[in-house]
């Protein structure tokens, strides 16, 4: 009887992991290229950013977006007012000028700015290799995001060479995420 108790318990926990994303550092993401290559799927974020915790709850959230990014992707949260040290391109990017006493916006990650975002949220997609291949800001809903992580995942970004290329992928797109 408790073997049984043990292994619907595993099931139960093993189901309830596999509904959120499995997030992690950048630091812990590069370190994982290295034994099983993947793309990085980035979510830059600030604590006041209302679009932000929009995509946590409405995107982030579907059962869709959770499978495919935790198969397919390293899949990386990062604060761009946090002081998390990252080490990228044999660079550490600091926040040196954080204060943590500063309530709402506080001082912009070093590694936030050597992405050249345009704003928050943005998500940036990273190559197996860890090379940067683009960063997309704002919010999207599963259906949105759904382009832009299986085009990464495909390889067909590398095929869109003008905005023409991009608009016709994107509207020929044949959408599985609701």
């Amino acid at each position: 009887m408790k073997k049984i108790a043990f292994v619907v318990a595993l099931m139960i926990v093993g189901t309830l992991s596999a509904q959120k994303i499995e997030w992690m550092t950048m630091n812990e993401a590069l370190a994982a290229q290295k034994e099983n290559p993947k793309h990085i799927f980035m979510d830059v974020y600030t604590k006041w950013c209302g679009p932000c915790k929009l995509l946590d709850k409405r995107t982030f959230s579907d059962k869709s977006v959770i499978a495919f990014v935790n198969e397919n992707y390293y899949p990386v949260k990062f604060n761009a007012e946090g002081t998390e040290e990252i080490t990228y391109l044999d660079f550490t990017y600091t926040n040196p000028n954080y204060q943590p006493e500063r309530k709402g916006r506080n001082a912009t990650h070093f590694f936030a700015d050597a992405l050249k975002l345009q704003g928050y949220p943005s998500l940036v997609f990273f190559e197996k290799d860890g090379s940067l291949i683009q960063s997309v800001p704002g919010f999207k809903s599963p259906k949105d995001l759904e382009v832009y992580l299986k085009m990464i995942v495909n390889g067909d970004y590398k095929k869109l060479t003008t905005m023409e290329a991009w608009e016709e992928y994107r509207d020929n797109f044949n959408h599985t995420f609701k």
